[in-house]
Parts: structure tokens; sequence; C-alpha cells
């Protein structure tokens, strides 16, 4: 008989596995354990508001991740941000559900009601993307803020200096996880000339403060094996990087569908993991996103397990399928999750569909922009 895949038990517990990694991997600094130690207690609490929401009808997942700009100042080779238009260097054209900013950005005031309204909903964790988030520090300062949510704050880490560095220092519920795309030249040759060697320099002045931070990894068929490799990954543990999230890369045009992980790289990947796990045990917390969806009985948008607002307020499915029928603004994140799109996502079972590698969703964009 085959089993039957519970999806809550799933994401509490890998949100108890991530939380319990990074009190591992922070023993060694008692004012990060502290933090840690307090954030643990908080999980626990914010697990129960999901359970009490799930219990009323509402899927609460524990992860949202938040554009908070879609301006950027670098020009990443096969970016899907600037493939979907979501990542410009100009002004972008506003809310699609219409608005009164001149360049369609939510202000940090805006975004601050939305994390606390997540907070009430019981969301522990808020990715802070872009664009380039550290465009805003207003906001990311907001977020600082509010010590019961932890925000990955994913950077490119050029436009980092003394005084975020200082806010890091201050608000240990701001960790930044730097892109990077292997060594130097594989780096160097997506984001540019020089980045690699900003990028450690960076997690030098981090270590010397005794800052935990993590690293962004995006995973294609070229670099899987050199990204996975422990001489790679002892490497960011010497330099005090303490989390490693695996992103299997998404094509955002059919010429590129090549370097997507199809499922021998991700068997791949699921084993490399498991060993890799086990050698960092004791330094690093290792993430695979979005994973085998199979074992995660399907893709965990759309608010399965996590959903994504844009930086103009628009509750997308993700940041690869930038479609949308509700502004939270407008609304409230609650309605965000309860949208039309959302569940007929789900009811439809797109998915819960195997495919070929990348995201199902893109796969599938022309029935997406349907339901839109």
């Amino acid at each position: 008989m085959k089993e039957v895949f519970d999806l809550e038990t799933y994401l509490t517990e890998g949100v108890e596995k991530v939380v319990k990694g990074a009190l591992r991997a922070t023993l060694k600094d008692p004012k990060e354990s502290l933090f840690m130690t307090k954030f643990a207690l908080a999980e626990k609490s914010a697990a129960a508001r999901r359970e009490s929401e799930h219990d009323n009808g509402l899927h609460v997942p524990p992860f949202l991740i938040a554009s908070i700009t879609s301006k950027c100042n670098l020009h990443c080779a096969g970016c899907y941000s600037r493939a979907n238009k979501a990542c410009v260097d100009e002004p972008d054209a506003g809310r699609s559900a219409g608005n009164n900013l001149d360049d369609g950005q939510l202000t940090s005031e805006e975004w601050l009601r939305i994390f606390r309204e997540a907070r009430e909903l019981g969301v522990s964790f808020i990715l802070l993307a872009g664009g380039e988030p550290t465009l805003r520090m207003d906001i990311i300062e907001a977020a600082g803020g509010i010590p019961d949510i932890i925000f990955p704050v994913f950077t490119n880490g050029t436009l980092l200096g003394e005084k975020a560095f200082d806010l890091f220092d201050r608000c240990r519920n701001l960790v930044p996880v730097f892109s990077i795309e292997g060594r130097r030249d594989s780096t160097d040759q997506r984001r540019g000339e020089g980045i690699f060697d900003k990028l450690t320099m960076d997690m030098d002045e981090m270590k010397k403060r005794h800052l935990i931070f993590g690293a962004s990894v995006t995973v294609t068929t070229e670099n899987i094996k050199d990204v996975t490799s422990q001489e790679f990954l002892e490497g960011l543990a010497r330099r005090g990087c303490r989390m490693v999230i695996f992103v299997e890369y998404v094509p955002v045009t059919e010429e590129s569908a090549r370097l997507a992980p199809g499922d021998e790289e991700r068997e791949y990947l699921k084993t490399q993991m498991e060993d890799l796990r086990e050698k960092f045990a004791d330094d690093m917390i290792m993430i695979s996103f979005p994973g085998d969806e199979k074992s995660s009985g399907g893709c965990l948008a759309a608010g399965r397990g996590f959903f994504h607002i844009s930086s103009g307020g628009d509750a997308e499915p993700c940041p690869f399928s930038p479609y949308s029928d509700i502004n939270v603004i407008e609304t409230s994140l609650r309605d965000g999750l309860g949208s039309n799109l959302f569940r007929e996502l789900g009811r439809r079972g797109l998915l819960m569909e195997d495919h070929a590698g990348g995201c199902v969703l893109y796969k599938r964009r022309a029935e997406v922009e349907k339901l839109v």
C-alpha cells in the first residue's frame, strides 16, 4: 500500500532540522548561540500558530520569499528575474493591481506590515531577495526589529560596507546569504569580473566579527560536481560559512533548459547531500531547493511550502512563476495565501506533476497564465 504523504509533518520536521542545525553550527559563538536558542522557542510558538490556522482551513507555510526591490546593480548571465522582467535597472511600471507609488516599489512601512502579518500567521523564515536586496537597507533594518523571524538576505555582496556589517552584528536575525557560483572563474564568468574577490572579502569580514552567514549556490548540469565537492565546501567552511543552499537552476529560455538538473543530477545531488551533511555536521547546514520534489509530494510553491511577494506586493506562487491575481497591500497576507490562483494550482494538480528538470510551473506557464 502506498504511503500517504503528510505535508505538515514534512515541513515541520524540515524546519526543526534547520533550527537544530543552526544551533549546532553556532555553539562556538555564545552570542549567536543565545539568539538561536531564543529563536528555537519562538519557532515552537510559530508552529503552533500554523497548526491552529491549518485547523481553521488555512495552510500557512513556514517560509515566505520577499523580493523587496526589483532593482539590481549586476547583469548576471542567465538571470531568471531579468528574463521575467521582474528585475530592472529603472523603476518598474508599478503594481499589477494599481498603486500610488512613483516606482511601484513598496515602502519600508508597507513591508513592515507584511512582516508583522507573517509573524502573526506563524511564518518563521522570510527570505529577502530582489533584485539586489541591499539596495533597500531601510527594509532590511525594519526586518531586524522582528527577532521572532529569521531573515536570510540573498545578496551578491557587492554593496556591503561597514554600516551593513554593523547592522548584521546588532540584529542576529539578519543572515546574509552570499550568491556564489563555485570558484573564482565560475563566479566571475556568470556575475562579473572581481565579484568572487569581493565575496571572499565580505566573508572574511563576517568571520572577523563572528557573524553567521550562508552561501547560495546555483546548481547546473555543468557545475554540479564542482560545487558539491568536499574541497569547495571546505573552503567555504574555513571562511566561516555556516549554511549552504543549493538552488537548482531554472531555465529562463528553451536554449538554457540543458542546464537544468534532471532526475540523474538530482539523484546525484541527493546522494552527495547525504554524505556532505554527515561530513560537515558540526560546521554547516545544507539545504537543497527545491530538492527532490518527489519526496516532498510535489512542488512546494503557491503556499504549499512557501510563496512569493513581489516588490510591488503581488502574491505569486514563486519567483520563477511571476503570476498573480491579488495584491497583499490592497488586501492582506492572509488573503494572498487564500488567493484563487493558489487554490486552482492545487486543485488542478499542476504542482504535483513530474517534469524533466527546473521548474514545473515554468514548464506549464501557459496554463498558469490562463488561470490569472
